[in-house]
């Protein structure tokens, strides 16, 4: 596998945007990823706004990896639907002004029965985003957690004539109790970031909980080994909301070693 590019999730660190991107490099990362709801709205990234980030950017020797676009419900739930595939558009139009390829968003409950109405509507909202992302050149990345890879892979292939690309993230399957390894043979070909997350089932509380990166029960040298298989290249992004510069610095370490 190539050299890992990591990317530091702008929400993980709690600092001011020029700060944040300062602590990114210094932590050694490559890139960085927004919150387009929080961070950096694409309401807010006028023409200057971004050239003064990619300028800034450009100083440090960074990039942006890729948009974090959490909404409120996924693309399966009717109320507001509408708006919420406008918004998931215009923030893959900030992704494809800043250079990036990806909008990383969970998409909703994937449902088991792939004729009920609620499948039906989940994927033609993905087939309207994943035509949008092939115009606009930059792709919607489902984030794993809320149902098996094998799930998310029969969804994602049912696609008629649109793209819809995964990110990747161990944690949340490990506190949904799914199998990362299963879930990533499923997806592997469509993965284009991988979120190092990490995760353990607390057999006291009855159900999951994250953890920093390396401290849970996620194999990463076999995460890193199936994606070599499907020739990974992306980038590895870093960081849970809030978290701080001290476990990204920890996780980058990890990971580097590995």
């Amino acid at each position: 596998m190539p050299e890992l590019r990591f990317s530091v999730r702008m929400d993980a660190l709690g600092l001011p945007f020029k700060q944040a991107l300062l602590a990114a490099a210094k932590a050694g990362a490559r890139g960085i990823e927004i919150d387009a709801r929080e961070t950096l709205k694409p309401s807010e990234l006028s023409e200057s706004a971004a050239r003064q980030i990619r300028k800034m950017l450009d100083d440090l020797n960074l990039r942006v990896s890729s948009i974090r676009f959490p909404t409120r419900r996924g693309y399966d739930a009717l109320a507001n639907l509408d708006r919420r595939i406008d918004a998931t558009k215009e923030a893959m139009r900030m992704a494809y002004t800043l250079g990036a390829n990806h909008v990383v968003n969970q998409i909703g409950s994937v449902p088991t029965d792939t004729e009920s109405a609620a499948w039906q509507q989940l994927r033609s909202s993905l087939e309207d985003l994943g035509r949008y992302g092939a115009h606009i050149g930059a792709f919607l990345a489902a984030e794993t957690g809320t149902e098996s890879g094998e799930s998310l892979a029969a969804l994602l292939s049912a696609l008629e004539n649109a793209y819809v690309a995964v990110a990747f993230n161990p944690g949340p399957l490990i506190v949904g109790g799914f199998s990362v390894a299963d879930s990533l043979r499923a997806v592997g070909d469509k993965v284009g970031v991988l979120v190092a997350q990490d995760g353990v089932q607390d057999l006291a509380r009855g159900r999951g909980v994250d953890v920093p990166v390396g401290q849970g029960t996620a194999d990463f040298p076999e995460i890193l080994g199936i994606l070599e298989d499907w020739q990974f290249s992306g980038w590895v992004v870093l960081g849970r909301r809030g978290c701080g510069l001290e476990e990204i610095e920890a996780s980058i370490t990890y990971l580097s070693n590995l």
